[in-house]
């Protein structure tokens, strides 16, 4: 029995292995160019898990002959960096490069961060991180700034039944055909979990099929943590879709976020906000109906609130849009940032005493339904101002 993961000894050992990266490998893209001139590149691939970050930055030490050392941001403290610099030093009287990989470098705080800095900028050190986060708010500037971030993307459907069929060759296996199929659907652009997959198929039977996986994986949930960048991509496209008025989208987005088990509170709020803020006066119930659909999902509980947001949902997608009323907000509140010093006519003030009305606070006011007198309602210094734009 091998007791090596098969995701581990399937792993490529040379770029042109790679399955699924197009957009950075191949000719005069930037990791093979880097392979092609010769010098290593502080790097931050940037992607999901099981798309191939760790195996990159294996495969670019070894076209550099360099010392490759890795550590995990969860697991290292600063003893670890401590015998990475030390290791490092040793590599350079030897004339021997070290790349220095770190998993998950999101995790590592500033002050963790800030200690590989100097040796990165002297060139002791060629860093390779890898993070599932946004490295613009998960990596400090300074490493930023000396590093090149890498999207590395989930692998395609194709590339990942390629990863399955040649993983079946390599071991020698006949898999059906529906059953590779379906590792690669569950897999979500995982390369290690579809191998995983296929491994804990292959070790309950040698005649695999699709009802073989089904037992083997279980109903696994989607790739999405509520905390982390796909949650935030995705309320955005869900936003996004109702706001360009795509129906499908925005109940394909909606489906997507209730599949992955999101607070249908959070979902209905932010169609809330979306009813004022791109619907405002063009659709004057779609606020009405985005606190109805708010209250009923708080009171009635999900799987049935999965309806009323539907509901919501479409209406609000279809509904004609305007931001004037959002526009004008923004505009309002600017314009009273710069003016806050600014005096209140007079005649617009509180007359509560003689002196005050003798002094003409309140002058020519009355308590009458659609009042109006003909006089500057803003301050003097801004009384031309338009904030309210009728026409939009």
């Amino acid at each position: 029995m091998n007791r090596v993961p098969l995701a581990e000894r399937m792993r490529p050992t040379k770029l042109n292995d790679v399955l699924g990266q197009e957009e950075i490998i191949g000719k005069g893209k930037i990791l093979t160019e880097i392979v092609k001139k010769g010098e290593p590149v502080n790097l931050i691939f940037w992607g999901p898990p099981g798309t191939g970050k760790t195996t990159l930055a294996r495969i670019l030490a070894r076209e550099f002959k360099a010392d490759f050392v890795e550590i995990s941001a969860v697991t290292a403290g600063k003893k670890d960096i401590e015998e990475v610099v030390k290791r490092a030093k040793t590599n350079w009287n030897l004339k021997t490069r070290t790349v220095l990989f770190v998993d998950e470098i999101h995790r590592f705080n500033k002050a963790q961060q800030d200690a590989f800095l100097p040796h990165v900028e002297s060139g002791l050190i060629t860093l390779i991180g890898a993070t599932t986060e946004n490295p613009s708010f998960e990596v400090i500037s300074p490493l930023l700034s000396r590093s090149r971030v890498v999207i590395v993307k989930p692998l395609s459907k194709s590339a990942i039944l390629k990863v399955l069929k040649r993983a079946c060759a390599a071991e020698g296996v006949k898999v059906k055909n529906d059953a590779i199929d379906y590792i690669a659907e569950l897999s979500g652009g995982d390369a290690r979990s579809a191998l995983g997959d296929l491994e804990l198929a292959l070790s309950l039977t040698k005649n695999v099929t699709k009802d073989t996986v089904i037992e083997a994986a279980g109903r696994k949930l989607p790739g999405y943590d509520k905390k982390g960048d796909n949650h935030y991509d995705t309320i955005s496209a869900f936003i996004k879709s109702m706001r360009g008025s795509d129906v499908d989208a925005a109940l394909y987005y909606l489906a997507r976020m209730v599949q992955a088990g999101e607070d249908p509170k959070f979902i209905a709020r932010r169609m809330v906000i979306f009813a004022s803020e791109d619907i405002g006066l063009a659709g004057n119930g779609a606020l009405s109906l985005a606190t109805a659909c708010f209250q009923a999902v708080e009171r009635v509980g999900m799987p049935e609130s999965g309806l009323i947001l539907a509901h919501a949902v479409v209406a609000l997608s279809l509904s004609k849009k305007s931001r004037a009323t959002t526009d004008a907000w923004f505009k309002a509140q600017d314009l009273a940032k710069q003016t806050m010093n600014e005096p209140v006519p007079i005649w617009l003030r509180n007359a509560p005493t003689k002196l005050m009305k003798d002094l003409g606070y309140g002058k020519g006011q009355k308590w009458e339904s659609g009042f109006h007198l003909d006089k500057n309602y803003l301050p003097d210094s801004i009384k031309d101002v338009t904030i309210w734009n009728k026409n939009k």
